[in-house]
């Protein structure tokens, strides 16, 4: 166990760790303050007081925290921000002039002011070296051009998700997870583009959220469209509600369609065999991209 403290730097969900000096407790939730990383000085907020936090946790050796923020370095977060509109404005014009084949998501500065970093997303590599040099003359700091791939420029921009909430990405994802069309399949979902993708246009991240419960689920319920045994007979299984565990069926009966809902654990069925998934399921299974399905 180690004592630490939780940095937050910009507008990012990620907390990153801290050594807390002697007189820690001074530093309170929300606070500014000037810590040292790999990139030099840098100003973020405190998340958390000094806590301690398993050795597994933590990446040593921890970067100290150097003071809590002044007025003066208050200032210049402001000033910094100021030229934000500036840097955009101009990087822009310059993207259009060269023909440039980019798209500009956004730009910071660094603390101390002298390294402007913009980020952009491109289909292919980009010969961006002129760029930088009207950049450099215009502004007269160190710049830095940032390819992001789609989902980091969601991250970046935010939105508000098919849900009506805040992207998870850009309120609280630390990291992105691996999602696939198979979370989807396994809580019977409609695979139309517009109700499973995000505003990025990859499979919604919280797809990953309850798939082990989903998955483990799918293996204790039928298939649908497959033959059933009931307490009343024979029938074909319509749909499945995993979190009641019940599944809806059709019976045939003296000429006629009966459907009844039945607890999973009375119906006879064969059970899903592990593996035996063919080479294209299992790449399809496997992708992020979102499959072209009309609804």
């Amino acid at each position: 166990m180690a004592k630490v403290l939780g940095i937050k730097f910009k507008n990012t969900p990620k907390i990153y760790y801290f050594s807390p000096a002697e007189n820690a407790e001074e530093y309170k939730e929300g606070e500014g303050v000037v810590v040292e990383t790999a990139k030099g000085l840098e100003y973020g907020s405190v998340v958390f007081g000094p806590r301690e936090e398993p050795d597994e946790k933590i990446v040593h050796p921890l970067k100290p925290i150097l003071r809590k923020a002044t007025p003066k370095d208050e200032e210049r977060i402001r000033e910094n921000a100021a030229r934000i509109p500036e840097a955009m404005e101009f990087a822009a014009e310059k993207i259009r002039e060269t023909g440039l084949a980019m798209k500009l998501i956004g730009c910071e500065y660094s603390f101390d002011g002298k390294k402007l970093t913009y980020f952009f997303s491109a289909e292919s590599r980009i010969d961006f070296r002129e760029l930088v040099k009207a950049l450099a003359a215009k502004f007269h700091v160190r710049i830095e051009l940032r390819q992001v791939g789609i989902r980091d420029e969601t991250k970046i921009l935010g939105g508000i998700a098919p849900c009506g909430r805040t992207c998870c990405c850009a309120s609280y994802l630390n990291d992105f997870g691996k999602v696939t069309i198979k979370m989807a399949k396994n809580q019977g979902l409609h695979l139309n583009p517009s109700k499973i993708s995000g505003l990025c246009g990859r499979l919604m991240c919280c797809l990953e959220y309850e798939n082990d419960y989903y998955a483990e689920a799918c293996k204790k319920v039928p298939k649908i469209g497959s033959t059933v045994v009931t307490p009343e007979g024979e029938g074909t299984a319509i749909s499945n509600d995993m979190l009641k565990m019940i599944t809806k069926v059709k019976i045939v009966k003296d000429g006629g369609e009966v459907y009844k809902d039945f607890p999973t654990d009375r119906l006879k069925f064969k059970k899903a065999a592990a593996g035996g998934k063919d080479e294209k399921e299992e790449k399809e299974d496997n992708s992020e991209e979102v499959p072209e399905i009309s609804d």
